[in-house]
Parts: structure tokens; C-alpha cells; sequence
């Protein structure tokens, strides 16, 4: 499958699609310490792309989605058309995120294009140009 099939979105539609999808999976591929510290949408759930202390790509991420949706049973066509949103600090890691679970057979792969911080303001200051907390959407902080 070619990286093409994953769709960029917007914090505001990925929201709006989500309520219509129950059953997604909401992906949060910031590392751990940035997941619990800056905060979270409410309901993602916490799969590092990259994380401390080494800062290396996550070998088990594929594994650990299909976990998640499959409860670690099955691996099916079926279970690969669940739709799967993924969110970083401003869509960039969750877009190479996104690009290996295409290559890994998910159909319907969605990046967070803002991620949930969005990108450095002039004032090199996040959430004041976009992102899931400049939208204002459900979000907390441990």
C-alpha cells in the first residue's frame, strides 16, 4: 500500500468523524512524559512513536495498534478498516506514524495535520495557530 492512502484532517473534522465512529482508534503517538505532562485529548489513547529514554522509533508500534483494536487476538482485512486517528505535538510524527501503518495494511489511516499543539508562533509559542487545543476540543492534563 502506498503512503497516498493515509488522509490528512483537520483537529475540527477528525472531532466531528470520530462521534460518528465509536468504535475508532484515537492514537496519541507523543511520548509518554509529553502525554501526561503538556496534556491529552480526552479518550486517546497513549502509543509512543518515539520515546525517552532512548528517543528510537517504537519497534512494536504496529504490534501495539493492533493491540489495541484487536485486543491482541486477531488480525484480520476486517479489523484493518477500523479507523485509526493519530495525533503528536503538530501532525509531524504522527504522519510517519500513519505512513507504517499503511504500509502494514490499514485502510483507513487518519493524521491530525496540527497535531495537538500545532506549530511555533513568531513568539516560538504553541496553540495560537491550531492544533486539537487552539480548537478548543476535549482535552486534560494530568
Amino acid at each position: 500500500m502506498s503512503k497516498k492512502n493515509m488522509t490528512q484532517i483537520s483537529a475540527l473534522k477528525a472531532w466531528e468523524l470520530m462521534q460518528k465512529e465509536p468504535n475508532a482508534a484515537f492514537i496519541d503517538v507523543r511520548s509518554d512524559m509529553e502525554y501526561l505532562f503538556i496534556g491529552h485529548a480526552i479518550d486517546s489513547v497513549n502509543i509512543p512513536w518515539i520515546n525517552e529514554p532512548d528517543w528510537e522509533v517504537n519497534p512494536n508500534f504496529v504490534r501495539d495498534v493492533r493491540k489495541l483494536i484487536l485486543g491482541g487476538v486477531i488480525d484480520t482485512p476486517e479489523h484493518h478498516a477500523i479507523p485509526v486517528f493519530l495525533i503528536c505535538r503538530s501532525g509531524k510524527r504522527s504522519e510517519e506514524a500513519g505512513h507504517l501503518l499503511v504500509e502494514n495494511g490499514f485502510h483507513r489511516v487518519y493524521n491530525i495535520e496540527d497535531g495537538f499543539e500545532g506549530e511555533l508562533d513568531e513568539k516560538h509559542q504553541r496553540s495560537t495557530l491550531g492544533g486539537w487545543r487552539f480548537d478548543n476540543l476535549p482535552w486534560q492534563q494530568c
